[in-house]
Parts: C-alpha cells; sequence; structure tokens
C-alpha cells in the first residue's frame, strides 16, 4: 500500500471515528428543542391530574427543563384517548404521558387496542394510596360501624362514587362488596376532584378516594377517613386535621376489611423512545425528588414514595400487568 493510500484511508478512518463520536455526544446530550406535551389519561382534579400540574410547576419554578412543559387532559375511554395519543406519537421526545393504573385496567376493560408495552417505561414515581371515606355527617366513626351497617342492609342501599367504570375504585368496590357480601351501586364520575365533591355533598354514601383527591375536604372537616388500603398505616405523623394524621388512619384490614390495593404513579413515552431521550427524563424526575417541594407533596398527598427505572420498573410492571388481569378476571369486567 502506497502512503498516500494509506493517509487517505486513515484520514477517513478519522472523519468517520470523529462523527461517531460527535454523534454519541449528541445522544447523550439530548434535550428537547420545543414545548413538551405531557399528558394526562384522566380527568382534571384527580390524582394524576395534580401531580401532573405540580410537577409542570416545579419543574418551571427550579428551571429543571428549557423548554415549557404543558398539561393535556385526555381522559375519553376511561384514559384511552391519552393512552392511544401516546402510542401513536412520533418518537420525538416531546410527549410523556403519566400513567394510573388504568395503563392496565383500561384496555382490559374496553377491548382498546392498547398494552402498557406500546410505550416506552421512564420510571416509577411513586404509588398512590387509597382510603375509605364517609360524610363527615354520617353515623360512621370506624369501619366497623360502616361494614356492619351494610351487612345489615339490603343490596344496592349504599352509593358507591368513584373515578370512571371497571377501573381501580370499582375493583377495590368489589373488593368490599365480596367481603361484606353485599352489593353496592356504583356510581361513575370523571375524575377523582368530582368524586370527592358528590361525598361531600351527600349524594354518594362512600368513595375510596386516593388522599391528594379529598385531603382539602378532610381538612375542613367535612369527610371522615375510615382506614387506608394498605398492608401498613401510612408513615406521616403531620397533623392534617385538628386531631389526626395520615399515620392515625388504621389499615382496613386491621379493622376486619380484608382489602388492600395501591395504585401506579409513572411515566412513559411513546415507543422506540431513543435510551438519551429517556435518560433525559429520567434525569429531570430524579431531580424533582430532591427538591424539598417533592417531600413536602409526598407527605400531604400520603404517597408510598416508591421510585423505579429500567429493568426494576419493567419487572414491576410485568407483575402488575398478571395482578390487575385476576382482579379484572375476577370482578368480572374483561371485555367480552
Amino acid at each position: 500500500m502506497n502512503n498516500r493510500r494509506w493517509i487517505t484511508l486513515k484520514t477517513a478512518a478519522l472523519v468517520a471515528s470523529s462523527a461517531l463520536c460527535v454523534n454519541a455526544f449528541a445522544q447523550s446530550n439530548w434535550e428537547p428543542t420545543k414545548s413538551v406535551e405531557f399528558i394526562v389519561p384522566a380527568g382534571t382534579g384527580g390524582g394524576a391530574d395534580q401531580m401532573a400540574r405540580f410537577l409542570q410547576g416545579v419543574i418551571s419554578k427550579h428551571k429543571l427543563m428549557n423548554q415549557p412543559l404543558v398539561v393535556v387532559n385526555k381522559s375519553g375511554g376511561a384514559g384511552a384517548e391519552g393512552f392511544l395519543d401516546a402510542k401513536g406519537a412520533r418518537p420525538d421526545g416531546h410527549k410523556i404521558i403519566i400513567t394510573l393504573s388504568n395503563l392496565f385496567t383500561t384496555p382490559l376493560a374496553t377491548g382498546v387496542p392498547f398494552n402498557w408495552k406500546d410505550l416506552t417505561p421512564v420510571a416509577m414515581l411513586a404509588l398512590d394510596e387509597f382510603v375509605l371515606w364517609v360524610n363527615a355527617d354520617s353515623p360512621y366513626k370506624t369501619v366497623a360501624d360502616f361494614t356492619k351497617a351494610m351487612k345489615q342492609a339490603e343490596s344496592g342501599k349504599y352509593k358507591m362514587g368513584g373515578t370512571g367504570s371497571k377501573q381501580e375504585d370499582q375493583i377495590i368496590t368489589v373488593a368490599i362488596e365480596k367481603a361484606t357480601d353485599k352489593k353496592m351501586i356504583f356510581i361513575p364520575f370523571k375524575g377523582g376532584g368530582d368524586v370527592a365533591v358528590q361525598l361531600v355533598g351527600k349524594h354518594v354514601d362512600t368513595t375510596v378516594n386516593n388522599p391528594i383527591e379529598a385531603v382539602a375536604h378532610w381538612k375542613g372537616g367535612t369527610l371522615r377517613a375510615l382506614c387506608v388500603f394498605d398492608a401498613k398505616v401510612m408513615p406521616y405523623p403531620k397533623k392534617i386535621t385538628a386531631t389526626q394524621s395520615w399515620k392515625d388512619i388504621p389499615t382496613c384490614k386491621s379493622q376486619g376489611l380484608d382489602v388492600e390495593y395501591l395504585m401506579l404513579r409513572g411515566i412513559f413515552m411513546p415507543p422506540k423512545t431513543t435510551p438519551a431521550q429517556v435518560a433525559y427524563y429520567t434525569d429531570v424526575f430524579q431531580k424533582v425528588r430532591q427538591l424539598p417541594e417533592w417531600k413536602e407533596f409526598m407527605e400531604t398527598g400520603a404517597f408510598k414514595d416508591t421510585f423505579m427505572k429500567d429493568q426494576e420498573f419493567q419487572d414491576w410492571l410485568l407483575k402488575a400487568e398478571v395482578e390487575h388481569f385476576r382482579l379484572m378476571r375476577e370482578a368480572g369486567f374483561l371485555a367480552k
């Protein structure tokens, strides 16, 4: 090989190597170049909506992104509208979606052509609790009071308000029905905020709202918390009402109502999203989790502050999918 050809080949190799390095650097330093749409597959005022708008606010306040995050509610079809939008979006990194457990329940109940594997998992931000609520004027001071009254009443006397149909709230309702051997009338509303208002107005007898959806009414003295659907009491000792903290609410199981359920609060992106884009948002949300505002938000809403990403999150999702299929099948909620 003559020297001129060797030099030419060497130069070409250097150019190619430099191009690869530049491309790798660009990928590792990816960030959005325009506003990012933040989809909420649920109505306004509910837990997912409140968390999305909280995230939008603190990310803007602390300048954790150079582009604005725009929250858009797409609740149609029990969240199917939002999921299908994310599924069909371009993988350019400018659309993310916050998910509830309707990530699993909606396709099972409706048959809509969607599965969580159609999206790209980013991270679990937290798990959300469910609390059994009654109006503060009701005669029920404990879980035993409520379940005793249910068992003694005719089936269908009690009205349970909940978000959507054949979703998390109604799954818990079915579990309560099995535990008490009494049917309830389940009345669906668009979002958790509406559900809490209906209980305050005494249009329903009880709800299983997430803590953040009902905390303002609890603090204001119009709602009463009977128990939490978790294996352990919530770890927050700060008083919310004059006499009670989240930690003071007993578990439903300890009070004779053997029902447990936790809900996902996770972030996903469209299919075929690049690892660099996933890494960017993972980093943003990990920075949010270090803020004092996040810790306050977790305590106010009594969330289970659990973070997962990568394979650990994938493994959790696979198990959750199996569990929700079982719950939906047992409740008779699977699409025909």
